[in-house]
């Protein structure tokens, strides 16, 4: 490794397959454990948790017990120590004799972190899945050359922090979502424009019920892109179709009725955990009184039901790595904590967890149900739909306005883009909106602007 390489390690900072110590020290047989156990990584000896490279003195000293540590591992492992200047950098291939111990313990890497495996997790991680992680094998539909464009890696690198001098297949090969075989599975997820020409399963449906059962769809959309788009669409879906209060304050705010975090952590948690070996999608479902977030694949290995909340065990470890350098996810088992949080803080129930061997489904009870109609009736279920889409109609046309206010040049595609609905359905409440005095159009309707009128 060259100078160049090291500098655009550390710029990429520390994450699944990267970490930065500032000398030896007790814990350093683990690490090599844990990157020995998931995807292989780096470790780089002489920098400090900020980046800054301090060095290491005695560098032939360190380099003999660095080997020393790794061939103490059971079974050893191999690894590969380089002098980049006064910095070592250790080399850790991820190995087909795993698992390794350290200390008659396990670890593997997950995020940015060293976490200790249980006996379950060990068994049911390297055996049952004869130590192959779909998200690191190779897509064989994703061709980079034709595939990877440098506008989809640009608004990759600006949310994963990645530095704009650095070079894209440069920055792409140390995060591991490359490799000299081809894109990972991980990377055809968030480099690929369409996601199901890569992955049939890497779709989000979503759709809109009338009542509490699936007897009658009232809207549905397939969310097919990138992975991030995929995620935000989908968000954007459900601020379009679930209830809004708003308050008035010295200013006008809305409040969705379910927490939004709460919404984006169950759905970050679907798209990073699930299976994607199993060709079902994720599938968002809004009733009358829950909304559902399924999410195909079950409980990792060596988890339980009374295990969420307080540990965690990534099924893709790479992806999750991803996501976590993006800022979607936080620390590893704290997402249904702070789900419970969220929903704590409006005044609301826990969600129900439901899991099996194939399916993970989280369901948060929506507050209509406490204003609802007349319980198990059809004719309270239907009256109950009717004032429901009014609100509905009603907030879309408040957010349609909200948007033109912020910017009167909002186009039709925009709000399509906005709102997760159909142009018809904007063109709708456009004319509505003219009828009633309270939009007007200024100029042609290629290059004029609306004002809002009241």
């Amino acid at each position: 490794m060259n100078d160049r390489g090291l500098k655009n390690l550390i710029a990429l900072g520390e994450g699944q397959t990267t970490e930065f110590k500032r000398a030896l020290s007790e814990d350093f047989s683990r690490e090599i454990s844990a990157f020995a156990n998931s995807l292989g990584g780096i470790l780089i000896i002489g920098v400090d948790d900020k980046g800054v490279i301090v060095g290491v003195e005695h560098a032939n000293r360190a380099k003999a017990q660095i080997q020393n540590t790794a061939r103490s591992l059971e079974p050893p492992v191999k690894v590969h120590v380089e002098s980049v200047g006064n910095v070592l950098v250790v080399t850790v291939p991820r190995s087909a004799e795993s698992p390794h111990s350290s200390g008659g313990r396990f670890y593997m890497r997950e995020g940015a972190t060293c976490q200790q495996m249980s006996r379950t997790q060990i068994r049911e991680y390297f055996f049952r899945e004869g130590l192959l992680l779909f998200d690191t094998m190779i897509n064989p539909t994703f061709d980079p050359k034709k595939d990877l464009t440098k506008n989809r890696f640009l608004e990759f690198a600006k949310i994963a922090s990645i530095p704009e001098s650095m070079d894209m297949l440069d920055a792409l090969y140390n995060i591991r979502l490359l490799s000299d075989k081809g894109m990972t599975n991980a990377g055809a997820l968030i480099m690929g424009k369409h996601g199901s020409r890569y992955l049939i399963s890497a779709t989000i449906m979503c759709a809109l019920f009338q009542g509490t059962t699936k007897t009658k769809i009232l809207d549905q959309k397939l969310f097919d892109d990138d992975l991030v788009s995929n995620y935000n669409n989908a968000i954007l879906y459900l601020n379009a179709h679930l209830n809004t209060e708003y308050i008035i304050t010295s200013v006008r705010t809305s409040k969705l009725e379910l927490p939004e975090e709460a919404l984006r952590e169950a759905l970050i948690n679907a798209i990073a955990h699930r299976d994607y070996r199993n060709p079902a999608n994720i599938q968002i479902y809004i009733f009358y009184d829950r909304v559902e977030i399924h999410n195909p694949g079950g409980l990792v290995a060596g988890l339980k039901a009374s295990d969420l909340g307080r540990r965690s065990a990534p099924r893709n470890p790479l992806l999750f790595g991803t996501l976590y350098r993006m800022d979607l996810v936080e620390h590893v088992g704290s997402g249904l904590k702070r789900i419970r949080e969220s929903m704590r803080e409006y005044g609301l129930a826990d969600p129900a967890i439901d899991a099996d061997e194939y399916w993970f489904t989280v369901t948060f009870k929506r507050k209509t149900t406490e204003k609802g109609t007349e319980k198990g009736t059809e004719k309270g279920t239907e009256k109950g739909t009717e004032k429901g889409t009014e609100k509905k109609a009603q907030k879309t046309k408040d957010r349609i306005l909200e948007s033109i206010a912020q910017n009167p040049r909002t186009t039709i595609d925009d709000l399509v883009q906005l709102l997760a609905i159909g142009d018809r359905r904007i063109k709708k409440h456009l004319s509505d909106l003219k009828a009633q005095g309270i939009l007007k159009r200024i100029g042609p309707d290629k290059g004029g602007y609306w004002e809002v009128v009241r």
